[in-house]
């Protein structure tokens, strides 16, 4: 019998697949990064898992401008090599923050088979992406209560409409971090990048089969979010019900505010699909 079948184990043969430890691919929102992931990435790899934190086109150390990346598909195209890269017979736990969902609906409309379990965190998740006025409706964060609060890039140019933009840095910790340590909303200030907002805009997709609801999905609601709003995460649960939904007393970024909170939910999610 081949190695990539049988393992010997203390005991007799193991099975390699049992000793594949669970994958958790982590994809960041807009303006930020793989670097998002540092809390939840040290804890998931000191318990055994494997992680992937992907950083989309124009986020984190990728090195395209923002103000160049004006379709969905371009944007998301980091998250779609990578799942189009795993290997036939691997399924992993696609984890979406915030923007981060359109890129995890979009992987599992294609690559529904290569994914266990898709998560979703303050985010936004929309079966189609955005078609009508309801999906820009609940799945668009409006800032507009806080004031004048974006930096806006014009790549096409200023008469065409912004191709990127940033919550100014003044407003960051107010409307993103206001429950986070001061250390990661100092951290994220430094490290954040405006995103593709028109790239984003664009995000629709075509449904050509049913392949996408046969995979399990799970909501994990922030209580105290001035950005994926309490009521916009509520109106999307209730036009597409994932298969579980809890919730975290946490603000816009968990990742920061509650990583302990937020790891425990992540790992009881896994458990609920088998993954241990």
């Amino acid at each position: 019998m081949g190695e990539e079948v049988t393992k010997m184990g203390e005991n007799g043969p193991l099975s390699a697949k049992l000793q594949q430890p669970t994958h958790f691919v982590l994809v960041h929102g807009i303006s930020g990064g793989s670097w998002c992931w540092y809390k939840i990435r040290c804890l998931m790899e000191n318990s055994g898992y494997r992680v992937s934190c992907i950083d989309l086109k124009g986020a984190g150390i990728d090195p395209a401008d923002a103000d160049s990346v004006h379709s969905f598909d371009d944007y998301n195209k980091p998250i779609m090599d990578f799942m189009s890269s795993l290997p036939d017979n691997e399924k992993v736990i696609l984890v979406g923050h915030s923007a981060g969902g359109l890129s995890v609906t979009q992987a599992t409309h294609k690559f529904a088979k290569k994914i266990r379990l898709a998560v979703y965190l303050a985010a936004t998740m929309l079966k189609l992406g955005f078609w009508t006025d309801e999906d820009i409706k609940d799945g668009v964060p409006d800032l507009s209560s806080f004031g004048d609060v974006y930096e806006l890039g014009f790549g096409l140019g200023p008469d065409q409409p912004p191709t990127s933009a940033i919550v100014k840095k003044e407003f960051q910790r107010k409307i993103i971090y206001q429950l986070s340590p001061q250390e990661d909303s100092t951290l994220a200030a430094m490290l954040s990048r405006p995103g593709p907002i028109l790239a984003l805009r664009s995000a629709r997709f075509k449904e050509e089969n049913d392949d996408i609801d046969k995979v399990m999905r799970v909501y994990i609601k922030t209580t105290h979010d001035h950005v994926v709003k309490p009521h916009q995460q509520e109106a999307m649960i209730k036009r597409w019900p994932p298969s579980e939904v809890y919730a975290l007393d946490s603000d816009h970024s968990p990742l920061f505010s509650t990583p302990f909170l937020l790891f425990g939910l992540l790992i009881k999610a896994a458990a609920s699909v088998g993954c241990h």
